[in-house]
């Protein structure tokens, strides 16, 4: 089913204890809103700093976005928070409108992220973006793994919170992002698509995403390339990945089915 293009697109970065990668997101996000403006779209940011201790504020600071604060050591709720506030915003337009743009303090996305998003708004509520490891910090066995499994053009079923977007109306029906600390991505396309709303995603817009072995989720893309690493070195032909695996929240692999 057809449908209206979005206006607006409300984008949210939640930051926890980042400043050693922010710097490089907030410019790659700042050539997507550049884009994106250009374009005629209207576009609110907010970067939520969440229980940091280090220096992400200061380097949030030195970026044009508008920074929030919250204490809550959980990225489903900074990523409320976030959302919240950038709805304000816009809250002349109607809910089916706006486009919410989510991704994360260790990624950065391409320039057309969000002109991407704003086109596809026309054919479906959800964007199941994909990521990539920054191969700078892989292997050289990781980076042949992934050239080898992850042919370009496929389409992605998968959730990643560093390229997911949504219309603000199936977000709100669905009861927004939950206050958890991990797999919070999941829980909401979940609860979306049980609602009717329809997803689609592929490798275009691809955002890049830290390939550190320690992140800051548990469960999260980090603890699966610490793992995938580990089974390399053991078995170098392996062909299993992120992408095509059945979902299982504590191994870190999220699928949309």
């Amino acid at each position: 089913m057809k449908r209206r293009a979005v206006e607006a697109m409300v984008v949210v970065v939640p930051v926890r204890n980042e400043a050693e990668l922010l710097g490089a997101s907030l410019v790659a996000l700042a050539s997507a809103v550049d884009a994106a403006r250009e374009a005629q779209l209207r576009c609110e940011v907010r970067i939520v700093l969440d229980a940091c201790t280090d220096s992400s504020a200061e380097v949030a600071a030195a970026s044009d976005f508008e920074v929030l604060h919250c204490d809550a050591a959980r990225v489903g709720a900074a990523r409320r928070l976030g959302i919240a506030a950038a709805l304000r915003a816009v809250d002349d337009l109607p809910a089916d409108r706006v486009w919410i743009a989510n991704t994360d303090a260790d990624s950065r996305v391409p320039a057309d992220w969000l002109t991407h998003q704003h086109a596809l708004s026309r054919a479906a509520d959800i964007w199941l973006g994909t990521v990539r490891p920054d191969f700078d910090d892989l292997s050289s066995i990781q980076r042949e793994h992934w050239v080898r499994t992850h042919a370009r053009g496929r389409t992605n079923r998968n959730i990643h919170g560093a390229n997911l977007g949504l219309r603000a109306q199936s977000y709100i029906d669905a009861g927004g992002f939950a206050s958890i600390g991990e797999h919070e991505d999941v829980d909401l396309v979940t609860r979306c698509r049980a609602l009717g709303s329809v997803a689609v995603g592929s490798d275009e817009a691809e955002v890049i995403t830290s390939g550190r072995f320690v992140g800051r989720a548990p469960g999260g893309y980090a603890d699966f390339l610490r793992r995938q690493a580990v089974e390399l070195v053991e078995d170098p032909s392996r062909e299993s990945g992120w992408e095509g695996r059945t979902a299982r929240p504590s191994t870190g692999v999220r699928s949309a089915e």
